[in-house]
């Protein structure tokens, strides 16, 4: 049986209607030590624009942004979710390590749900992403 040996969370830059937004999407995946990966969270993101006097239609979404700010905000839109409604931190842990344990065992893959929650995680940003943080790379 495969087993799961670390996290990744990809992170790429998504188009906007507006050069003033920045935009990015994020995958969470889990890699098998078969060499498969299997998505756990899809569709997440998030876009962030500037605002206020002095900006204008030229103005950059992306300027003042960095690799890792973006790797940060990554991190906590793959979860564990704040805690909310009178659940502690260690309720909203164990609901997400058991979201994801279920989610590979969908896939065929048994992982223990606290186990899950404590492989290494890695953030992988795109390179379309690290274009738009560095234009001159």
């Amino acid at each position: 049986m495969p087993r799961v040996i670390r996290l990744v969370t990809v992170v790429d830059a998504r188009d906007t209607e507006s050069p003033t937004e920045m935009s990015v999407s994020v995958r969470l995946d889990a890699v098998l030590d078969d060499g498969r990966t299997v998505t756990l969270l899809d569709g997440r993101g998030w876009t962030a624009g500037l605002r206020g006097p002095g900006v204008t239609e030229a103005s950059d979404g992306w300027s003042g942004a960095t690799a890792e700010e973006i790797e940060r905000m990554a991190r906590i839109v793959v979860g564990p979710d704040e805690p909310f409604g009178g659940r502690t931190q260690a309720d909203m842990d164990a609901d997400h390590g058991r979201a994801l344990a279920d989610r590979l065992r969908t896939a065929g893959v048994e992982v223990d749900p606290t186990a899950v929650c404590s492989l290494l995680h890695e953030v992988v940003l795109s390179d379309a992403l690290r274009d738009r943080l560095e234009p001159a790379r």
